[in-house]
């Protein structure tokens, strides 16, 4: 019903007192309105407001949003009915694109855009002979399991969790089935039919039940501190990054393609929720130099943002040619088919972040894939 309130546990970190908070956070659908209380001191922190531009598909569990310069981070339900009413709505299923498939990322990308899916969490890693028999434990004994293990093991793949209604499902229904060539008879605009190349080449994997989701969702993304390994070369390389407002239109995979088009290696890709204090550190060098040093960085915090390593002889300065001014509009008009010109729309919401010093290439690409990626 459009005037249902959720209700969500939501956490928010108080960097002057060093503590995280802990609210109860209710949503009106009817208006677009918020109320929180304060757990711990039992009272209300925020009397019903309404909040322009904040939607119900929006708010999952990971999620993070700004609210009146607080950014919050969803940790869990704070009721039953929501828990009943959006754990199919918002259900979880994890995608990888396969080594013979990397190249397409771009275009994979945004078929799930396309179909629907919110993309919450990303990374290109590269397994190791164990984390790949770790992974396919179930199929160890099966004819085609050392196949499988040194396929899994030849390059890199790029894990993502995936939210949507049916996730699981419809998610195997996007990749088609194993056999690619089976898969170009029966659904040829399926993934599969698409890139794939047989029944192990086959360009995308998928789980095929909410047991089989939540333990490799764990698997690429665990809970506990342990990382997986980033595919980071740090070295001859640029940042992009692809702006929150990009993500959420769906044009991630535009943009990742074009650039790879354009003869550029996409070396590490990842998904970011970023922390004010990790965007203002990130931006330091535009404080007082650029007046919207402050959107930029309510920008860079408002949703998760993409990064990749760029790399490219002399990778910042060519990379910067292909991304165009700064100002979408003066993009638009002086150089056309610059990303920024095609897929940004303010000064602030300019599609990408691309790193303007070239002696800062390394640095920005560090910051992403060496410091914030512990």
């Amino acid at each position: 019903m459009a005037d249902d309130r959720y209700c969500f546990i939501v956490e928010w970190y108080e960097q002057f007192a060093a503590l995280v908070r802990r609210y109860q956070l209710m949503f009106y659908a009817r208006d677009n309105s918020v109320e929180m209380f304060d757990i711990k001191n039992h009272r209300l922190f925020l009397k019903r407001t309404k909040v322009d531009g904040l939607r119900l598909d929006s708010l999952y569990i990971g999620a993070t949003i700004d609210l009146f310069s607080r950014q919050l981070t969803f940790v869990d339900y704070g009721d039953d009915f929501t828990r009943c009413r959006l754990s199919q709505q918002k259900e979880r299923t994890l995608g990888i694109i396969k080594p013979d498939a990397c190249g397409k990322v771009g275009q994979i990308l945004d078929a799930i855009f396309q179909s629907g899916f919110k993309i919450t969490k990303l990374k290109m890693c590269q397994l190791t002979r164990n984390e790949a028999f770790e992974f396919y434990q179930e199929h160890q004994g099966k004819t085609f399991f050392d196949g499988l293990i040194s396929f899994m093991t030849s390059g890199p793949i790029v894990a993502f969790e995936l939210m949507g209604v049916d996730a699981i499902n419809k998610w195997r229904e996007v990749i088609g089935p194993t056999d690619s060539c089976e898969a170009r008879k029966g659904a040829p605009v399926s993934l599969r039919a698409r890139f794939g190349k047989d029944n192990q080449q086959n360009a995308c994997h998928g789980s095929d039940s909410l047991a089989s989701a939540a333990r490799e969702i764990e698997f690429f993304f665990p809970s506990v501190a342990a990382v997986r390994q980033n595919t980071a070369k740090l070295c001859e390389c640029t940042c992009c990054v692809i702006k929150p407002h990009a993500v959420q239109a769906g044009n991630a995979g535009k943009i990742i393609s074009a650039i790879m088009e354009a003869g550029f290696e996409v070396s590490a890709i990842q998904m970011f929720h970023m922390e004010k204090a990790n965007a203002e550190e990130f931006y330091e060098v535009y404080k007082g130099v650029v007046q919207e040093y402050n959107s930029m960085v309510l920008e860079l915090t408002s949703g998760p943002c993409i990064v990749l390593e760029v790399r490219a002889q002399n990778a910042p300065v060519t990379f910067r040619e292909m991304t165009g001014p700064a100002d979408p509009e003066i993009a638009r008009h002086l150089r056309p088919r610059t990303l920024r010109a095609l897929y940004g729309t303010d000064k602030v919401k300019n599609a990408v972040h691309c790193t303007d010093l070239p002696e800062d290439g390394l640095l920005e690409t560090e910051y992403f894939f060496k410091v914030l990626d512990r």
